[in-house]
């Protein structure tokens, strides 16, 4: 996300302006206005574990319950609410309200909302406000730091979120595959962006997975790449991904399509060594073969991502070394 950007979002009665991005405060803040009516899941009450939140109301009125209290503010008022405090808020009086919130640390939040964004559009609310229940589920599974509900008890939601996730492998679910993959890289987090960021350097440095890829420019929001990959099982895949997250050097995501159907977001990290990287993988097989076979050999499927990601791991490190003028490690 950047400074300006808007998710807009109806079935959740609210609209969402970012101001300051994680990219731009280096982390350690998230700054966006919320204007409508919020309803359903944004005001139920909830909990953020490991981040601080303060309210600023810009016309409007707003409805705070914490501590067992409820306040409203008036415009140019505003609430400070501490890390891990029970809370709920939401638009008082009638008409619109418009607020300015800020998150420290900004975590993955922007994540999230793109998500709630993303599942407006797609139908994955109901007319409520609520997400369906394997929707909600991957939410509590996704965004453990950045969120969750007051009620039931923490250990009773994830409970019922990996229960739902388990129900939904087991009918096959169109091939559903969510990966999570994480290392350390001693190399600069831009020349690691730059590598991962732009496909046309995969086949350089991700061998032998990676066959051939072709852009027509450099990387940039809504830029489109082709690839052509495998791995150790006995067939190919073809792929198109257009960038939809682009915050050098921090967070570089695309949607794909193709024989493989989702999402995948790449977030650097500072690391003592260098650049944390986390590669979040949620895919579907389209390629009927895969389709077909998914129930069966999801194991084998799993196992043969585990073996394209070490060769990522093998190949991005000295790539990322020579591209920022480092000696290669021995």
């Amino acid at each position: 996300m950047n400074a300006g950007d808007v998710l807009d979002m109806p079935v959740l009665g609210m609209r969402i302006v970012f101001r300051k991005t994680a990219a731009e405060t280096g982390g350690e803040l998230l700054e966006y206005e919320v204007v409508g009516r919020p309803r359903g899941f944004p005001a139920l009450a909830h909990v953020h574990p490991r981040q601080s939140e303060r309210h600023e109301v810009v016309s409007g009125s707003l409805k705070v319950r914490m501590n067992g209290r409820d306040r409203v503010l008036g415009p140019g008022e505003s609430i400070e609410i501490p890390a891990g405090r029970p809370h709920r808020h939401y638009a008082a009086g009638s008409g619109e309200g418009h607020v300015s919130v800020k998150l420290r640390p900004a975590l993955r939040t922007e994540e999230l909302l793109a998500r709630l964004a993303d599942l407006a559009s797609s139908g994955d609310i109901t007319r409520r406000g609520y997400p369906k229940p394997l929707a909600a589920a991957r939410l509590i599974l996704d965004f453990p730091q950045e969120g969750h509900a007051a009620q039931p008890p923490l250990a009773l939601q994830r409970g019922f979120a990996r229960a739902v996730t388990r129900l939904a492998r087991r009918r096959g679910d169109g091939g559903e595959y969510v990966f999570v993959d994480e290392w350390d890289v001693a190399a600069p987090a831009e020349a690691v962006f730059e590598l991962l960021a732009d496909a046309r350097t995969y086949p350089s440095w991700w061998q032998p997975v990676y066959l051939g890829a072709e852009s027509d420019g450099p990387p940039e929001p809504g830029r489109e790449s082709r690839q052509h990959f495998k791995g150790r099982l006995p067939y190919h895949l073809r792929t198109r991904s257009t960038i939809t997250v682009f915050e050098p050097p921090r967070l570089i995501g695309a949607d794909v399509v193709g024989d493989l159907r989702g999402r995948g977001l790449w977030t650097l990290t500072p690391a003592a060594a260098g650049t944390h990287v986390r590669f979040d993988w949620h895919v579907f097989a389209d390629k009927p073969l895969l389709r077909t076979l998914t129930p069966v050999l999801r194991p084998l499927f799993r196992w043969n991502h585990t073996w394209a990601i070490a060769r990522a791991q093998r190949g991005l490190e000295p790539a990322a070394r020579r591209r920022a003028g480092l000696a290669e490690q021995t």
